[in-house]
């Protein structure tokens, strides 16, 4: 909690904040209203299917349902814990396209994942490897949970009872499901999935429940009639009946959900109340798109990837870029990374200054836990971003070496932040940026213009201010003689005949930050 608000004045605000984080947890004072469910704690979760490596999903998921339960710590004393579930019992139906030994994956297709070989050749099993990089991928962030595997659970007994409970309430989940599928699906459709004691594949086949107390059934394994116990690993659920049982054997109280799932939420829903359980609370959340609005697929690979982001952006630019508006879809590419690490300073700086309300409201409170790091960030990535493209090819070291132009004592031990996003801008150079640069020759009233401002800048001292700068960049603009229709075209052609991009920075702050010295000899450039 943030040093310069109280427990008091923060639960008051909170009560009230139209923060979504806020919102949804009120939904589980609500749920609690007379104090801890019996169990002690309000249980948050999180699911991920280890059939291939975590994403940015993951990443978004887990982050997400931290900041609800964040914000319900805040507003309740009731302890909470985070499961993040791994459905590793699942069976593996499609190899995943980016990883090796595909045939040998291809010859295990229908198995757990728990049973399949590692393709890496690290693991046990290809769910013990995907397992270990979820763990490794959550404990990067510094998220607190307890992981938790549907195979040792299913194996260890711990779902025994809710899976007798499943068959003794098995004609009444037919008829929550039946309803939802296709004719020819309804006749093959069973919400036990058992494990073939000939093949060991998850078989999707019709079972007769023979004792429900007992927990066996009856089905057809590639001819013969098997019966067989369905209790300790020897079976598992259809993902909508696991869901709602695993709601219910864990006494899960929220999980959050893509929209792609609603429908899966409604019908687990259904059946977590024929379970004789409440659903647990949470929301849907949009799906991320492509720069062309097209939904993002992992087999099209037209996404950006957890590992792109964070070499071009810091981590609390993405998380930034996850908490704001959740139920809006947004487009995922390398363009937005800039804004992001931007706008999360902005709100960043304004932060100590915001009233209590208007706090709980930034993004950064949820970000870090209303525990804000100290520094603060001298100038823009943006302008970083711009300082490196006329560069060029360049080291930290040189940057730092023009920074020194702008910014008093100027160094990574001052400004480690900094110094990091020096780092992210470089690597967004090199593979993005400047690829793209192409700067063109400016047109008659430009290169009057340039020149006029290349006098203009001939006449200020070498440590004039970014805003003396700035105020006669504008003029020249507003001038007449230069047949600018408006400061924008003004701007563009800066941009483009200085910079080679359509868009940039402040023009008073660049030159100030590259150096007026610098900044003539790219006018002169451009005029030649």
């Amino acid at each position: 909690m943030s040093d310069s608000i109280t427990p008091a004045a923060l639960r008051e605000a909170a009560l009230v904040s139209k923060a979504w984080p806020y919102e949804e947890a009120r939904k589980l004072l609500k749920r609690y209203e007379k104090g801890a469910p019996a169990k002690g704690h309000v249980l948050f979760e999180t699911g991920y299917g280890p059939s291939g490596l975590p994403h940015i999903g993951t990443f978004n998921e887990v982050l997400r349902t931290t900041m609800v339960r964040q914000a319900y710590q805040e507003l309740s004393d009731v302890p909470t814990r985070l499961i993040a579930f791994s459905d590793d019992m699942d069976g593996l139906r499609k190899v995943p396209d980016n990883v090796p030994n595909q045939e040998m994956l291809r010859g295990h297709l229908g198995k757990p994942l728990t049973k399949i070989p590692d393709p890496f050749g690290k693991y046990e099993s290809f769910a013990h490897h995907n397992n270990a990089m979820l763990r490794e991928f959550l404990d990067r962030f510094g998220f607190d949970y307890d992981f938790r595997s549907s195979t040792e659970a299913y194996e260890g007994g711990e779902f025994d009872e809710a899976l007798k409970n499943i068959l003794r309430h098995y004609d009444a989940i037919m008829g929550v499901m039946l309803p939802t599928l296709r004719k020819e699906r309804q006749t093959t459709y069973s919400p036990v999935l058992p494990v073939s004691p000939k093949s060991g594949i998850v078989l999707q086949v019709p079972v007769e429940v023979i004792d429900a107390e007992a927990g066996v059934i009856r089905f057809d394994d590639e001819g013969e009639t098997i019966t067989q116990s369905i209790l300790s690993g020897k079976a598992k659920l259809q993902w909508k009946v696991d869901w709602a049982m695993r709601w219910v054997a864990l006494g899960v109280d929220y999980e959050m959900s893509g929209k792609d799932l609603i429908d899966s939420v409604t019908q687990s829903s259904k059946i977590c109340r024929v379970l004789g359980a409440r659903p647990p609370e949470g929301f849907n959340y949009e799906m991320f798109l492509d720069e062309k609005g097209e939904k993002i697929s992992k087999s099209k690979g037209n996404g950006l990837t957890l590992e792109q982001w964070l070499t071009y952006g810091p981590d609390e630019s993405l998380a930034f870029y996850a908490y704001r508006e959740p139920k809006k879809a947004k487009q995922l590419h390398m363009g937005v990374i800039p804004r992001a690490v931007d706008e999360y300073w902005q709100f960043r700086g304004n932060y100590a200054g915001q009233a209590v309300e208007q706090k709980l409201g930034n993004p950064v409170h949820h970000i870090h836990g209303g525990k804000l790091p100290e520094g603060e960030l001298p100038v823009t990535f943006g302008l970083l971003l711009n300082l490196v493209g006329v560069m060029g090819e360049a080291s930290k070291e040189q940057v730092w070496g023009y920074l020194a132009n702008y910014v008093a004592d100027a160094s990574a031990t001052k400004y480690p932040e900094l110094d990091r996003l020096i780092g992210h801008a470089l690597a967004y150079h090199r593979d993005f940026v400047a690829p793209t640069l192409s700067r063109r020759k400016p047109a008659a009233n430009e290169a009057a213009a340039l020149r006029a401002l290349d006098t203009k800048l001939a006449a200020m001292p070498t440590e004039a201010s970014a805003e003396d700068i700035q105020n006669e960049v504008y003029a020249i603009g507003k001038d007449e003689a230069y047949g600018f229709d408006s400061l924008r075209d003004w701007f563009k052609a800066l941009y483009e005949t200085l910079l080679g991009a359509e868009q940039g920075p402040r023009m008073g702050s660049f030159i100030a930050l590259y150096g007026i010295a610098n900044s003539r000899k790219l006018i002169a450039e451009a005029l030649a």
